[in-house]
């Protein structure tokens, strides 16, 4: 699992959460270790094992106004029962002032603390989602990364194969490029992968003798997008190079390439003169949607064959 420190986190959403970080300066390389983020409730009362360390925690409403019924000396201890494990962070939500008590407490601990004028539940909501995106598992795969007909499709192939030549056909066809070259896969599920774009590579498609192209000017803002789930891999190869049992049109299996611990269908294309290899992707993916569906053409015929044969050599005895 990929981590990530407070300072990190600040830095990606402390615009979108309104954060104001007030106390624990000195706490910004602090990891985090789970995308879980909790309220402390039970902890402020002594439940320490309800206090987790290396998480965010966030104090609401309730837990604020359990701080303020209580005196100095009981308020003081419930702080160090929140403290009593290593922190990662703390927020203060729904626009409420924290007391003194709790930023000296995040300064001698060096746990960075925030205030948001946000909800807590809302604030929790966000902070979960983008903590499960940050700290996904993660690869980095060669290729492109284009949405045909609302499915995430990897182009896979050797180098000058025609991968960015199909992919700018594809887009003038009306699907969207996400990422050209290299693709970050993050497992955003159990059985799922979610691919992103690398920021620097964002709108841009290399194709050989036209160089570098900016699709988003060339086609408009809706031939680009910044991530899809990967559904499908189509595998760019030579006619020449394939062993001919892959080209068995009757015994054809349904191929899969493991990414992240997940199994992805895979579709092997061969490349040949004269073959539209466009429209051979768009067709892939129409048929993997009928194999979602439960339809498969290729049973289909063997079983229309089969009835066939049958039917021919009933025929045949009774002669």
């Amino acid at each position: 699992m990929a981590q990530i420190n407070v300072s990190e986190l600040f830095k990606e959403i402390r615009h979108k959460l309104k954060l104001n970080w007030v106390a624990g300066l000195d706490g910004g390389t602090n990891q985090l270790h789970s995308e879980k983020v909790t309220k402390p409730s039970l902890a402020l009362i002594g439940h320490l094992n309800f206090v987790h360390p290396n998480r965010v925690q966030v104090l609401g409403c309730a837990e604020m106004d359990y701080l303020r019924s209580l005196s100095i000396i009981a308020m003081q201890q419930a702080i160090s029962n929140l403290y009593s494990t290593d922190l990662a962070a703390v927020v203060v939500a729904n626009g409420e002032r924290p007391p003194k008590e709790l930023i000296i407490a995040a300064n001698t601990h060096n746990t960075p603390l925030f205030t948001s004028p946000m909800q807590s539940p809302q604030l929790m909501d966000l902070l979960s989602h983008y903590l499960k995106q940050a700290m996904a598992e993660t690869i980095s795969l060669h290729g492109v990364f284009i949405e045909v007909q609302g499915f995430g499709v990897l182009i896979k192939g050797n180098a000058a194969i025609g991968k960015s030549e199909l992919a700018l056909e594809l887009i003038s066809r009306g699907h969207r490029l996400i990422a050209d070259d290299i693709v970050d896969f993050y497992r955003i599920s159990p059985e799922r992968i979610e691919g992103r774009c690398p920021e620097l590579l964002q709108d841009f498609l290399e194709v050989r003798g036209l160089g570098i192209l900016n699709i988003r000017a060339l086609f408009g803002d809706n031939s680009v997008k910044p991530t899809k789930p990967l559904d499908l891999i189509i595998q760019l190869e030579l006619a020449d190079t394939l062993n001919p049992q892959m080209l068995d049109r009757l015994n054809a299996k349904t191929q899969h390439e493991r990414v992240l611990e997940v199994d992805i269908t895979k579709v092997i294309i061969p490349i040949a003169a004269g073959r539209n290899i466009s429209v051979l992707v768009e067709v892939a993916v129409r048929n993997h949607i009928l194999l979602l569906r439960g339809v498969n053409a290729t049973q289909q015929f063997s079983k229309r064959q089969k009835q066939k044969m049958q039917k021919e050599n009933k025929e045949s005895k009774k002669d």
